[in-house]
């Protein structure tokens, strides 16, 4: 359960105290870091994750400092939802955003590499393609939603995406303060209001806005797959059942939030996302044994105009199966094209 929001502010002055010690203690840790790297795979990892926390540690204590100069402007926060306030918020995430990966790709090694075509104007002149969007995309790996904001949000595409996520992000102070002073919605357990909320926030979309929305509703794992079959065969669900099974790298997807923003949204073109290179991270303790270096991710996208998109229940969700099935197959390709 996430603590109410009164609570979770005083994490904010905690994260200064964090980066104070941290500087202050910053050569013991180096010496530590080195020291931890003998007994890890790759090349100074430890180094590295000690770089990257301290970076993302400044960031956040960056963040919310400027998240703060922004209330006191908007008349402490009466004017906070004011168009120009709501640009400056995204300007500062899509900054934040661009350090926290260009730093992650210089440490580590990363490349985001895009497969096909791509949807923006900006890159190939997609006819239509300067609608306003619903985003779908496969939940593999925890920096999955990092990565595909960063893309909407880039100099390339200048998206300002509207998210649903999970709850218990809100433990993140810069994401709890930005995301809820932002269009977003953030689902609980047992949430039964979640369609509404996702038909709210596409009802409005501009052009320069993306709803992103993870249809599986949780981080890719064999076991995962194993009880969302399970509970579609106990709902009598044959023909989606054996869809399922037929998938192997994705959970079957839930159309209940896709069916609310095509409603809300008829303008809005569709866009399918799939990635690899990050799907083996569930846990903290993966991303400790196992964070990718040295790495190649790749990114698919698949633009659907608004035209094209099906209207009616039964057949929007038989329509998402197809594309899920598609970029069950597009990974299944990817990885054979992985250096061994």
């Amino acid at each position: 359960m996430v603590p109410p929001r009164p609570v979770r502010r005083v994490s904010g002055l905690l994260l200064v105290a964090a980066l104070a010690a941290a500087v202050i203690s910053l050569p013991v840790l180096v010496v530590l870091a080195v020291v931890v790297s003998v007994f890890l795979p790759g090349r100074w990892y430890a180094l590295r994750l000690l770089a990257f926390g301290l970076v993302y540690l400044a960031l956040e204590v960056a963040g919310l400092t400027v998240a703060g100069v922004l209330w006191v402007a908007s008349g402490f926060g009466r004017r906070i939802d004011a168009p120009a306030f709501r640009t400056a918020h995204y300007t500062a995430l899509r900054l934040m955003l661009d350090v926290l990966m260009r730093t992650a790709g210089r440490l580590f090694a990363l490349r985001v590499v895009t497969d096909g075509t791509s949807w923006s104007p900006m890159d190939d002149g997609v006819p239509g393609s300067e609608n306003a969007m619903v985003v779908l995309c496969r939940h593999a790996g925890p920096g999955d939603s990092f990565l595909l904001v960063h893309t909407l949000m880039n100099r390339d595409h200048l998206r300002q995406p509207r998210v649903v996520l999970k709850d218990v992000l809100q433990l993140d102070p810069l994401i709890d303060v930005y995301l809820n002073r932002l269009p977003n919605y953030f689902v609980t357990p047992g949430d039964h209001s979640s369609e509404e909320a996702i038909a709210d926030l596409a009802r409005d979309m501009g052009d320069e806005d993306a709803l992103l929305i993870f249809p599986e509703g949780g981080n890719f794992t064999p076991k995962r797959r194993f009880k969302a079959i399970q509970r579609l065969r106990q709902r009598g669900l044959v023909k989606a059942t054996r869809r399922a099974e037929a998938m192997q790298n994705v959970l079957p997807p839930r159309p209940g939030g896709l069916t609310a923003a095509v409603r809300a949204a008829p303008h809005a073109d569709v866009v399918f996302v799939a990635h690899t290179g990050l799907e083996h991270l569930s846990t903290v303790r993966d991303l400790w044994r196992g964070l990718p270096m040295d790495k190649t991710l790749r990114l698919r996208w698949w633009f659907v105009p608004a035209a094209e998109v099906p209207r009616e229940d039964a057949e929007l969700t038989d329509w998402l199966y197809r594309w899920w099935a598609t970029i069950d197959g597009w990974i299944d390709t990817s990885r054979r094209q992985e250096p061994r």
